[in-house]
């Protein structure tokens, strides 16, 4: 029987490697939840508030704003936290609060969006992206790919229905 190589023993070792690295990002997903009660069409504005709950670490304040992109790149316009006073009541009625969450850790990078009625405080949509490249490309790259993939998710949930 012959003996396989060390080259050879590499090559299958990368391979094997490689195959569980792209399953475990796999399992990296990014979803959207969204009430059964609710009709999200009747939303056309939204205030992003910032909270002690919902809160970005001050070593990603840049990628904040690809957050409110994100928002702005759904149907629904968005509106400065100072300024929901002085929107009617029917249109108080039509406003959402984004809220958002982001954790950062070596396998995942997990960027949460939360959609809650102005009127009665109730959440509506919670949007979720998640992004890991198992550390091998860093925390940025993780931050980025997180973004892109709840700015789609928000995106489908928003769309016209």
């Amino acid at each position: 029987m012959p003996k396989i190589s060390v080259k050879r023993n590499k090559l299958i070792l990368m391979a094997f490697l490689t195959a569980i690295a792209l399953m475990l990002t796999a399992c990296t997903t990014s979803q959207s939840t969204v009430s059964q009660h609710i009709n999200l069409a009747k939303y056309e504005y939204a205030s992003v508030i910032n909270n002690d709950t919902y809160h970005i670490p001050a070593e990603l304040m840049a990628y904040e704003i690809q957050l409110f992109d994100a928002v702005e790149g759904s149907r629904l316009t968005l509106v400065s936290d100072a300024r929901i006073y002085e929107l009617s009541r029917s249109q108080q009625e039509k406003l959402l609060l984004v809220k958002y969450g982001v954790n950062v850790q070596p396998e995942e990078t997990v960027i949460t969006v939360n959609f809650i009625d102005y009127s009665t405080g109730r959440p509506v949509a919670s949007c979720r992206g998640a992004y890991s490249s198992l550390s091998v490309m860093g925390a940025s790259h993780d931050i980025k790919g997180a973004i892109k993939r709840v700015a789609k998710q928000i995106a489908e949930t928003f769309q016209t229905r």
